[in-house]
């Protein structure tokens, strides 16, 4: 009875379904509560199917799910708690992905750390793409692999049993009494696991997290797709267009946009794509370097997905180590780079570093021809060998129409890799995909890279290389409209509120292409201690934001993402991007975005009127 109740249920829903659901790619922080994350909007979700309500209003108005679309949103939330529903789990217990390789990774991980065995058991085959020896060399996981027959040989394991089946539609879980885990894998629709028992409830945040930092949910797309599978309606799928044709114009346009020649790899999310690298690298190095420490240079206060996973890699190896680089503030990038650089040489390490150009989210750019001296150079190791050079892994995705790595251009005679996330810039919003370009000099790399896309199956999906086609065009054009903006809304401000600290490039940056679209401002602020300064400001912060996305609310949106078609979107970096960074390295300032396509005479107003609030 309760099955036909669902399925009747989610037929009406997809019927229904708020277009946004379809669209997102960032959610709103104003209706969201990260200590509830899916529970609250599968609580109300609830209640509105036992009321048998499905209509759009009510739907709309359920609060966001994750604070990133590639972490979860309301149809993946939806599909999740189906299954879970329908195999009498709880809803946490059940983790879509758009990668079949990553949750057992994500199980690996976990047991790695634990030292605790684990058994990977499957019938028929597993993806051509899952490459046993180098999950065990490179990732450092160890684990059994059997092939079985049926789930009736599953017997007693001291450790995790992990059960791996390849299915075409949604069916429910064999959830053995010997199994931990059970990984249903869709072909290119992803992944759904199930974890089996109330004694592996403890993986299910180690797992959320992974899905968090290396890879991205089943998409809102194919989870539609998974959700008409689930009522029987799999006939009715939708298909995109020419995936090859896509794939080719994405390509050619990214070699275009960047002024390379090697082959771009496009991933399913900018996080994806920079643990390709990640990996990629470590694998080189392996191979090149045997029995050399390997260190990832890597700011602390960056992107918080950034260093988070540079952190949880070398949590898992034990050659790999964390070296913190200081570039925001009074803190010079080229300076921190040659101090990190000359120790590291001394130990005969191997160099990593990843550093935002323009940071962020002070917006600030080095002395290029300093950065290229200070890479370039050769050091000496303790015993008077040439150290090994660095490799430069370059986050541009506030500026991914500035050429790094051309023939001639500053960064082309160093080992550069570069990387973007889609989200923003490249796809205006429309999808979470990212991608990388290297150098001539990387191309040995790019190829370990292109190889752990594969192996963790997070390449773009076919709608995201659609989504690329139809924007990567225009992105250089959208660009440059959206700087404008942005300058003229930067200039405003000064002129409204001189007290106010406004982290942007120059004019003089600007007239060498770095035209970013984001700035960040740090309000006056006052009191007699700096607990109350302090507290005063965040106050402010928020006051901010709330006027802007109220008076404004189609409009301005309190988000993190920046790059969109239209709009502004306003966060404070501390309680969003640097989430996972550490408390002394947080930034609470007000991070703007702002797109092409905008009221600015409308923005300045409301400004204007906050100006007049606290004055």
């Amino acid at each position: 009875m309760e099955e036909n109740s669902i399925q009747n249920y989610i037929k009406e829903l997809l019927e229904n379904t708020p277009s946004m659901w379809l669209n997102l790619t960032t959610h709103r922080l104003d209706i969201y509560d990260e200590s509830l994350a899916k529970s609250q909007f599968l609580g109300q979700f609830e209640e509105l199917f036992n009321n048998k309500n499905t209509s759009i209003s009510a739907l709309q108005k359920l609060p966001t799910a994750y604070d990133y679309i590639r972490l979860g949103h309301p149809l993946s939330c939806i599909l999740e708690w189906s299954i879970a529903k329908l195999n009498r789990l709880k809803s946490e217990n059940v983790i879509s992905f758009s990668s079949q390789t990553i949750p057992v990774l994500a199980i690996l991980r976990t047991n790695l750390l634990a030292h605790k065995k684990t058994q990977i058991l499957y019938t028929g085959t597993l993806p051509s793409f899952f490459d046993a020896d180098v999950l065990q060399r490179v990732y450092g996981y160890q684990f059994e692999l059997k092939q079985i027959e049926n789930t009736t040989a599953i017997a007693q394991f001291d450790g995790s049993t992990v059960f791996i089946a390849q299915q075409n539609e949604l069916s429910l879980f064999e959830l053995h009494k010997n199994c931990d885990f059970v990984i249903h894998n869709y072909g290119e629709l992803g992944s759904v696991l199930a974890i089996n028992g109330p004694q592996n409830d403890v993986y299910i945040s180690d797992i959320q997290h992974v899905r968090r930092r290396e890879t991205i949910a089943m998409t809102p797309a194919n989870t539609v797709t998974g959700l008409k599978r689930l009522i029987g309606h799999a006939a009715s799928e939708t298909k995109t267009t020419d995936y090859k044709a896509n794939k080719t114009l994405v390509l050619e346009t990214i070699q275009k946009i960047t002024g390379t020649n090697t082959t771009p790899l496009v991933g399913s999310s900018g996080l994806s794509i920079q643990y390709a690298i990640m990996m990629g690298l470590v694998h080189d190095a392996l191979d090149t370097h045997p029995g050399k420490a390997i260190k990832i240079i890597v700011p602390p206060n960056c992107y918080g997905g950034t260093n988070d996973q540079a952190r949880r890699v070398a949590a898992c190896l034990e050659n790999v180590e964390v070296v913190d680089l200081l570039v925001d503030g009074a803190h010079d990038m080229v300076q921190s780079i040659e101090l990190v650089l000359h120790a590291i040489a001394k130990e005969d390490a191997v160099p990593f570093i990843i550093a935002e150009i323009p940071t962020n989210p002070r917006v600030e750019v080095p002395d290029l021809l300093k950065l290229k001296a200070a890479l370039s150079a050769t050091r000496k190791t303790q015993s008077g060998k040439t150290a090994i050079d660095p490799v430069f892994i370059l986050d541009q995705t506030f500026c991914p129409n500035v050429l790094f790595l051309g023939e001639d251009e500053i960064l082309s005679s160093v080992r550069t890799i570069s990387y973007v996330s889609g989200s923003k810039f490249p796809s205006g919003g429309k999808c979470t995909a990212g991608y990388c370009v290297g150098n001539k000099k990387t191309d040995a790399l790019m190829e370990k890279i292109a190889l752990h896309l594969k192996i963790c199956d997070n390449e773009a999906t076919a709608l995201q290389m659609e989504f690329l086609a139809k924007q990567l065009p225009s992105m250089n054009q959208r660009i440059k409209e959206a700087y404008l903006n942005t300058r003229a809304f930067v200039s405003y401000i000064q002129k409204t509120l001189p007290e106010a600290k406004i982290n942007f490039v120059s004019e003089a940056l600007a007239s060498q292409g770095f035209t970013p679209s984001v700035f960040s401002l740090d309000l006056p602020t006052k009191g007699t201690t700096d607990a109350e300064r302090e507290e005063y400001k965040r106050r402010l912060n928020h006051q901010l934001i709330n006027l802007m996305i109220t008076e404004i609310p189609n409009e301005s949106k309190y988000c993190v993402s920046y790059g969109q078609l239209k709009g502004v979107y306003w966060t404070i970096p501390a309680t969003s991007t640097q989430g996972t960074t550490k408390e002394g390295d947080k930034d609470y300032i007000a991070r703007v975005a702002l797109s092409p396509n905008m009221d600015l005479p409308l923005h300045k107003k409301v400004f204007s009127d906050f100006v007049a609030s606290i004055s």
